[in-house]
């Protein structure tokens, strides 16, 4: 066995529903843990499903050709600047896979999404993590520590758990100090739900030929988590190597159909932005009721200090059927994440925040 592997803990996820069910004897129970969208998938999505299900015995198409052409179409890129991914997690994966080798150097904010610790370590590579600034990634910070053995930079964005931004006059300065040898991953899996007008075209980065890796996902706006399709945008001579250790037919067939018509359904995404912008201004007022500090989120979750243990108040949570993300993380003990749900999922949420924060 790798040492490399005793270093890393296994992911945690949010609890599943009929666990907590089995666990707790509870009968309704809903999850607010893993920014899901709460509408479901596109209808466009689901009948495409319906119609794959008699084909699944055969294999996928492994170049995903319709839904690569039809990306290309959205991005305003040709289609050999794109690489798809079970989950944009797996691209994560093949990153470390292709470009890290033991001794290299890589850096991330803290507190980010885990699996880029993961890709580092896996491979050998020196991980360091940039503390955040008032809960926002510090790119200066971040420019700051890249040296000659640096090789990869991930930055979440909206970052995952803070839901925070960095912007286009703050990526572009960055940008700009990065060497050639080191590759910047930004990875945009809530940028549909993202309103500011400071929010960063990252595209254009690949266009001009940098190294530079957008990662996209279709498993929060477009409501396809239980499928796992993902995927990257970068210069064709990234792309290429990367596909030489993707696993053949990663991205299954009905993935790929229901994907290509989730792109297509503007309607579904536009209701499922508007559904997460009344939810978030619903939460965020209910918060400064509580006299809650929260950090400014473009995601669909909000980040929020409890003002005590936030293991405690998840578990009184958990006990009144809502289930929430606690992150035992140094200098995050009293902070949750919490998922925005239906209008009737955030109501019941804040009833049973009440109440948890109302006892002893």
């Amino acid at each position: 066995m790798s040492p490399n592997i005793e270093q890393l803990a296994p992911y945690q996820p949010g609890k599943p529903i009929d666990e907590v069910r089995r666990e707790l004897g509870l009968t309704d129970v809903i999850k607010l843990a893993s920014n899901e969208n709460p509408l479901g998938p596109s209808p466009r999505a689901i009948e495409a499903i319906h119609r794959c299900a008699e084909t699944v015995h055969l294999y996928p198409d492994g170049s995903a050709h319709e839904l690569r052409q039809a990306l290309a179409a959205h991005h305003g890129t040709p289609p050999d600047h794109l690489i798809f991914g079970n989950g944009s997690d797996e691209l994560l994966h093949y990153l470390g896979v292709t470009f890290l080798n033991p001794g290299d150097e890589v850096i991330q904010g803290d507190p980010s999404f885990v699996r880029y610790e993961a890709a580092a370590v896996l491979h050998g590579a020196v991980l360091h993590k940039a503390p955040l600034r008032n809960h926002v990634h510090d790119l200066q910070a971040m420019a700051d520590r890249i040296n000659a053995r640096t090789r990869m930079v991930f930055i979440a964005n909206p970052n995952n758990p803070t839901g925070t931004i960095v912007t286009e006059d703050e990526v572009r300065r960055f940008v700009e100090r990065v060497p050639d040898r080191c590759i910047v991953v930004f990875d945009e899996a809530y940028h549909g739900y993202v309103t500011s007008p400071d929010y960063p075209d990252t595209i254009r980065y690949v266009q001009e030929g940098r190294n530079v890796v957008v990662l996209r996902t279709f498993s929060k706006i477009y409501g396809l988590a239980g499928l796992r399709v993902g995927y990257g945008l970068a210069r064709p001579e990234i792309v290429r190597l990367i596909e030489k250790v993707r696993e053949p037919f990663n991205v299954n067939l009905i993935a790929q159909a229901a994907a290509c018509e989730a792109l297509r359904d503007t309607a579904h995404l536009e209701r499922s932005a508007r559904v997460n912008r009344q939810g978030k201004r619903f939460l965020e007022a209910a918060f400064d009721e509580l006299g809650l500090t929260y950090a400014p989120s473009e995601a669909n979750f909000v980040w929020f200090d409890v003002g005590r243990s936030a293991s405690d108040v998840a578990a009184g949570l958990l006990r009144r059927g809502v289930i929430v993300r606690a992150f035992n993380l140094p200098g995050c003990e009293r902070f949750i994440r919490v998922t925005i749900g239906t209008q009737e999922e955030n109501e019941r949420f804040l009833a049973a925040l009440k109440d948890v924060l109302a006892g002893p």
